[in-house]
C-alpha cells in the first residue's frame, strides 16, 4: 500500500512567525509532506504497529490505514459504570473477561464512571471495551502513552492475547519502542526510518518472580485491591512475590484442621501487572511450596490446598490450571445468623457479633493437588 501524506494549513505571516522564518531560513511550516510504502495486503495479520516519534506522520499513517482512528476515551456515559458501560448487549460473563484480560482486575474500579478512572485504568478500560466489542478493524492512536512504561508493557501483552481471540484486525500507533517485544505484533512499521518489517510471533520477555514468605505487615500495601476486607488471621502464613524489589503480589495460607487440608486466601496481583497470568501461577506455586512442606505444621500430610473466589477471570483460569479441580460452586453466601450461632457455640467466653455469610456473590470453591491434571468442572 502507497500513503502519499500531503497535510496543509494556512501559511502565516505574523510578526513572531515572519521573524522566525528569518531566524532559520524556513520558507514556510504550512506543508508536511511524507511518502510510505506499507505492503500489508498478501499475508494474513491480526496486529500491526506503527511506531516512531512525533510528529512522523504516524497518526496520518493510521488514518490512511482505516476509516478514521477509533478513540478508546470517547463515548463513555458519566453517569453509569463501566461494568454497564461496556457492550451492553453482550453476556455479563464476557464483560468481566475483557476486563481482567486487559488488567483491569480491580473490581472496585468496574462500580465507577470512566471518568473518575485513573490515566492507566481509563487506557484499559478502552482496551476493554474494543475487545468486547470487537470490531473487524480498528486504529488505536497514542497507544500506552498516557501510562508509565511497566503498564504499557504488562497490557500490550494482555491486549495481544485477548484481541487474538477476536476475528479483527487493529493498528496500534505509539510513540514508544519499548512495548515492540511485548505486543508481538504481526508487522511493525517505524516511520522515523520509513522501514517496514514483517515478524514471526516469538515468547515475550521472560518475568522472574521471586516468592518471599513474610509476615502480614506487606497485607496492607494490597488490602485496598482486594474485594473483601477481613481481620488478621493468627494461623495465617504470608507470601509475597517480587519482581526486582518490587511487590506484585500476594497470598495467605491458612490451616484446616477439620478436614486435613490447607486454604489459600487474600490473592491480590497489583493493577500494573494483571492479564499476563501471573496471579494464577504465583498461587499454583505456593500451593506447591505448602504441600511440599512449607505449611509451618511439620511433616504432616495434607491432602490438598482449597482456594474460593467469586472473580470470573480467575474461574476460567483456575478451570484450565494444572494440578487445580473444581470442587463447590454456591450461588450465595450460608445464613449469616446460623453461622454465627456455630461459631458462638464453640467459643467458652467470647460471643460473636456476627457470622459469614448473608450475601448473594457467587462463589466457586477449587481443590489443589499435585497429582491431578488439569482442572475440571
Amino acid at each position: 500500500m502507497k500513503i502519499a501524506i500531503r497535510n496543509r494549513c494556512s501559511d502565516f505571516n505574523s510578526y513572531r512567525a515572519a521573524r522566525v522564518k528569518s531566524m532559520f531560513n524556513v520558507e514556510t511550516g504550512c506543508n508536511f509532506e511524507r511518502d510510505f510504502d506499507l505492503p500489508v495486503e498478501g499475508e494474513p495479520w491480526r496486529i500491526g504497529l506503527v511506531v516512531g516519534p512525533s510528529g512522523s506522520g504516524k497518526t496520518s499513517v493510521g488514518k490512511a490505514l482505516g476509516k478514521g482512528i477509533t478513540d478508546i476515551r470517547a463515548g463513555w456515559p458519566d453517569n453509569r459504570p463501566i461494568i454497564d458501560a461496556i457492550a451492553s448487549g453482550c453476556e455479563f460473563n464476557a464483560v468481566t473477561r475483557a476486563l481482567a484480560s486487559v488488567g483491569l482486575g480491580d473490581v472496585p474500579a468496574w462500580l465507577r464512571p470512566f471518568r473518575v478512572l485513573s490515566n492507566g485504568e481509563q487506557f484499559r478500560a478502552g482496551l476493554a471495551r474494543l475487545i468486547a466489542e470487537a470490531p473487524p478493524f480498528a486504529v488505536i492512536d497514542e497507544f500506552s502513552s498516557v501510562v508509565d512504561r511497566q503498564i504499557a508493557k504488562v497490557a500490550s501483552r494482555s491486549f495481544a492475547k485477548s484481541w487474538r481471540r477476536t476475528t479483527g484486525q487493529c493498528v496500534l500507533l505509539s510513540c514508544h519502542y519499548d512495548i515492540v517485544e511485548w505486543l508481538q505484533p504481526d508487522w511493525l512499521f517505524d516511520t522515523a526510518t520509513g522501514t517496514f518489517q514483517r515478524r514471526r510471533l516469538r515468547r515475550p520477555p521472560k518475568i522472574t518472580l521471586k516468592i518471599h514468605r513474610v509476615n502480614g505487615a506487606f497485607w496492607p500495601l494490597f488490602e485496598t485491591h482486594h474485594y473483601l476486607k477481613l481481620p488478621h488471621n493468627i494461623a495465617a502464613r504470608y507470601y509475597v512475590g517480587f519482581i526486582g524489589e518490587t511487590p506484585v503480589c500476594h497470598v495467605a495460607t491458612t490451616p484446616r484442621l477439620d478436614i486435613g487440608a490447607m486454604r489459600a486466601c487474600r490473592l491480590v496481583v497489583m493493577p500494573e501487572w494483571q492479564g499476563i497470568g501471573l496471579g494464577t501461577r504465583f498461587l499454583s506455586e505456593v500451593c506447591r511450596l505448602t504441600m511440599a512442606g512449607d505449611s509451618g505444621h511439620g511433616s504432616r500430610v495434607w491432602r490438598g490446598v482449597y482456594f474460593n473466589t467469586s472473580h470470573p477471570g480467575l474461574i476460567a483460569s483456575l478451570r484450565k490450571a494444572p494440578g487445580w479441580r473444581q470442587v463447590s460452586a454456591a450461588l450465595c453466601g450460608v445464613n449469616k445468623a446460623r453461622s454465627a450461632a456455630q461459631i458462638n457455640a464453640t467459643r467458652r467466653n467470647t460471643t460473636a457479633s456476627t457470622g459469614y455469610g448473608g450475601h448473594f456473590r457467587a462463589t466457586v470453591g477449587f481443590l489443589y493437588s499435585p497429582h491431578q491434571g488439569k482442572g475440571t468442572k
